[in-house]
């Protein structure tokens, strides 16, 4: 029951009943005890209902009274009676669990839940959190798939091999920004079209800095949680149903933007005000082969800790630059922001600063956008600032203030923006994109003219050559949008198609299938292909 109780306060972050893979969230967390003392202080009203709730249970309970009886007669008829009820009761209970009495029924999964629903987010609300705690332990998501192809198909539909011959051979800085839990729904710049009458944006100095930026509207996180996003941003490798970097097969030589960017001369850094090992970032960042790392014991100042996550933005941002100016050029710098997330409070003297919104997210995205803007005023008096291209992202989506952003595939909407003072890409393109596009776009900046591994493309790729998609996980099924549909693929067949621009996911197409269609769904099968064969046979 107390699990359950956990999904009250979570699943609106999360958009997912909790499974065991959550553990991966806070296993590195240093303060875990404190965290949800904490946490039992901000939600007091779920641990009271909890507490009342067990009291009318255990209450309930002793008021059943089990009388003891001696047999005077029919002992035999007794023990007859009970042992047929046994074995009816354990009978339905077996076939209960194995889904159906059928020979080739199997104990049923969280995706029988999408049998009983016309919507696949109301599935959640039919699953119960013990069960899906239970069904995930001791469970290797990372398995190769049984889809009988040809690799010469896998290659040319997956295209995991990318090549940008031609370029100009260029080393400019980057530093690349994740902003923590920062959904596309809170900037302004991003929802420029969107049809939400009553839109409000919380980002003055990011709507200011997309106008002389090229921004990219339609782009979604391959993940949900930050771990997830920083796999998909530096080494083009998503996370589906886990965690990569929870896997047994995290560990092991990849290419990813640091080992390119290092063999072009780079120095590599990686910035988060958080205690060091938190979020598992530095043991990634050093399968990653960053040169060095930057978090809460180098700022080595506690009076700027926020005291649950870590450094707050502004002052850690601000360390952030001074560092890079001790920097070589070339450098490549990944920042990894942490005010913007729950318990959703800014330093005291911030606070009444910003607006308050709908929900208590509007006022961080406020005070991180305004250390942001500090940010940007400090480089800009810097020796590397007109050779720096800076990629602004997020991990992933947080509270949600409109309906829109509750959609399905919007759960997932995230900005890319990128800013060059000395290139000046302006503008905005509504083509798909998502996070593993970062990598390449950054290898092909570099004119590195060598193949090297990427299933995502370069967002400044002019030659065609690869149709843009986004892949995600949607905590049963896959997530596949490409052309003109969005296919729901659940590991083994699709069980939906859905116009593109069918973000809710209200009208399946899957009984008027399509030549698309049926390509959309060999597009998907052989990704997945390919991702589960590199990974487990060490291809990365």
């Amino acid at each position: 029951m107390l699990s359950n109780f956990v999904d009250f306060i979570y699943y609106p972050f999360n958009f997912n009943r909790t499974t065991i893979s959550e553990w991966s969230v806070i296993e590195n967390e240093p303060n875990k005890m404190g965290m949800m003392f904490r946490l039992a202080l901000d939600y007091w009203h779920v641990v009271v209902i909890f507490i009342l709730i067990s009291l009318l249970w255990i209450g309930l309970y002793n008021r059943v009274k089990v009388v003891p009886k001696k047999f005077t007669s029919g002992k035999g008829w007794y023990v007859l009676t009970s042992t047929v009820s046994f074995l009816v009761m354990a009978t339905v209970m077996i076939f209960g669990i194995r889904g159906g009495y059928g020979k080739s029924s199997r104990p049923i999964n969280m995706v029988d839940a999408n049998r009983h629903v016309t919507k696949m987010q109301h599935a959640d609300f039919l699953l119960n959190t013990p069960f899906t705690i239970i069904r995930t332990l001791n469970k290797d998501t990372y398995k190769k798939v049984p889809y009988e192809m040809p690799q010469s198909v896998v290659d040319s539909l997956a295209q995991p091999i990318k090549h940008y011959p031609g370029g100009k051979k260029d080393t400019p800085n980057f530093v690349v920004i994740v902003l923590e839990s920062f959904g596309r729904e809170y900037i302004g710049a991003f929802n420029r079209n969107t049809k939400i009458s009553d839109y409000v944006s919380y980002t003055p100095f990011l709507d200011a800095l997309a106008n002389e930026s090229l921004i990219f509207d339609n782009a979604f996180a391959n993940g949900r949680k930050s771990i997830h996003g920083m796999s998909s941003v530096l080494s083009g490798v998503p996370s589906f149903k886990d965690a990569f970097t929870s896997s047994p097969y995290a560990n092991q030589k990849m290419q990813s933007a640091i080992s390119i960017l290092d063999s072009l001369g780079y120095d590599t850094s990686f910035f988060h005000g958080a205690p060091n090992g938190s979020m598992g970032f530095l043991g990634f960042s050093n399968i990653l082969g960053f040169d060095h790392y930057y978090g809460k014991d180098e700022f080595n100042d506690d009076s700027q800790f926020d005291g649950f996550w870590g450094i707050w933005d502004d002052p850690f941002l601000q360390y952030t630059k001074s560092v890079l100016d001790q920097k070589q050029t070339p450098f490549f710098s990944t920042i990894f922001t942490v005010s913007s997330h729950e318990p959703y409070v800014v330093p005291k003297s911030f606070e009444g600063k910003f607006p308050k919104g709908t929900n208590r997210m509007h006022q961080c995205v406020g005070y991180t956008d305004y250390a942001l803007k500090r940010f940007f005023e400090s480089a800009q008096q810097t020796s590397w600032y007109d050779n720096t291209i800076f990629i602004i992202t997020a991990d992933h989506t947080n509270l949600v203030g409109y309906d829109e952003f509750l959609k399905p595939i919007n759960r997932y909407a995230v900005p890319i923006l990128i800013h060059s003072p000395k290139h000046q890409y302006k503008g905005v393109i509504s083509d798909l994109a998502q996070q593993i596009d970062i990598y390449p776009t950054i290898v092909q900046l570099t004119g590195y003219d060598k193949p090297f591994r990427s299933w995502g493309r370069s967002l400044l790729d002019t030659t065609n050559t690869t149709t843009p998609f986004v892949m995600n996980w949607n905590t049963r099924n896959y997530q596949y949008s490409k052309g003109k549909y969005i296919c729901i693929f659940d590991g083994k067949q699709a069980i939906g198609f859905y116009a593109i621009d069918d973000l809710g996911l209200e009208n399946n197409l899957i009984a008027n299938r399509t030549p698309e269609m049926d390509a959309l769904e060999l597009d998907c099968k052989a990704f997945l292909k390919d991702y589960f064969d590199r990974i487990i046979d060490g291809k990365l």
